[in-house]
């Protein structure tokens, strides 16, 4: 233990002497995490259209009011050209075009049904998908107002009906902030442990310090220790700082279960993630090499966790590889117990899967020190 303390007390000092490091592992994570959730929202407004109207009737500009009233849409180009809409879109100015025939009305009166056409710039799939989705529910709503309009009140009455009442349960306004800040949080602590302990690390071996580290008596384990804990401690800082000072406070985010799993949870992932930096360390001799393997795996830990993209709705082969990364797990544990409120028993095989992953990523490591050089 002796030996250990005092290898402690020179990590320490050598992270808190180096004045670049302490704003880049303490500042930029809350910035980050204050800016990104803002940004990472999968609701889609500001939609681009452009209606073209042949008709010019009263239910072609009700249709086109409730259109724009809806906040969605945005009218670049009203009129009665599709030409002209149609070079809209090709020079991205448009996302939708919807062009609204001769008779509208006329037709919609006399024989209770009209065809309307809809062309959507589908570069953007993501954007193409829900703004048409959008709008042809904001026109199903428009068709049942005006058949409410058509029928009298008692044949309305007297009609049964079915009604559908839709409750959100744990994200009751279906606010994206509380989805994305638990994810961004454990991405952020991800990059931190694995980052910074892999170039601290390997910084020694290009000034030569680890190679006199080497020849002491300190065992191995000392060693690795020494260079573990005090960036196990820096990601616990990180996280508290993020849940507390940012999610609690910015964004009003206070977990329903206990802070105790989530911080037990935590200590077995930052073991692993630490592991995985300890590991990058020792196929490394410069700290380039460090950046570009550390970036390589941060990339997949972060696209395939299912942060972004719902882990169930990739392809089998995606989810293999999502399934073998500790990351998912605690996103998943994230959002469990600060949304759900979920128990130990909910998360129990989370545990036991991220034991797996800190017993194996430290275990290739500790084998594969005898390398370093």
């Amino acid at each position: 233990m002796r030996i250990i303390y005092f290898l402690l007390q020179k990590e320490f000092r050598q992270i808190f002497r180096n004045k670049a490091l302490l704003p880049m592992i303490i500042l930029m994570p809350i910035i980050q995490l204050s800016v990104m959730p803002l940004a990472a929202d999968y609701e889609v407004k500001n939609i681009n259209i452009s209606i073209v109207d042949h008709d010019h009737s009263t239910y072609a500009q009700k249709l086109t009011a409730t259109i724009i009233a809806s906040g969605y849409f945005k009218l670049v180009d009203y009129g009665n050209s599709y030409d002209r809409a149609f070079k809209s879109l090709e020079k991205d100015e448009s996302d939708l075009i919807l062009e609204i025939p001769v008779g509208f009305e006329k037709n919609l009166i006399r024989e209770n049904q009209q065809k309307i056409f809809l062309a959507v710039n589908a570069i953007n799939g993501t954007k193409a998908n829900l703004g048409g989705a959008y709008l042809a529910s904001i026109i199903a709503k428009f068709n049942e107002t005006i058949n409410l309009e058509w029928k009298n009140t008692t044949q309305v009455s007297q009609a049964s009906a079915i009604e559908v009442t839709s409750s959100n349960w744990f994200n009751r306004y279906l606010n994206y902030r509380i989805f994305m800040v638990p994810g961004i949080l454990v991405s952020l602590v991800t990059m931190v442990g694995a980052y910074m302990c892999a170039l601290n690390i390997v910084k020694e071996k290009e000034i030569g310090t680890i190679e006199q580290i080497n020849v002491t008596p300190i065992k191995k384990f000392h060693f690795i220790l020494g260079k573990l804990i005090p960036f196990w401690v820096i990601g616990i800082f990180v996280f508290s700082t993020g849940l507390f000072l940012v999610g609690e406070l910015v964004y009003g985010i206070k977990p329903l279960g206990s802070y105790f799993l989530l911080y037990l949870f935590l200590s077995f992932f930052l073991i692993a993630v630490l592991g995985i930096g300890l590991l990058i360390s020792t196929y490394s001799q410069t700290q380039q090499q460090a950046m570009s393997l550390a970036f390589f795996c941060m990339m997949i830990f972060l696209l395939m966790s299912g942060l972004f993209t719902p882990v169930d709705s990739m392809p089998a082969w995606a989810r293999v590889i999502a399934y073998l990364n500790p990351v998912t797990y605690f996103i998943d544990v994230m959002r469990m117990i600060i949304l759900k409120g979920s128990s130990f028993m909910d998360i129990k095989n989370h545990f036991l899967i991220i034991i797996g992953f800190a017993v194996f990523f430290n275990g290739w490591a500790i084998l594969n020190y005898k390398k370093i050089n």
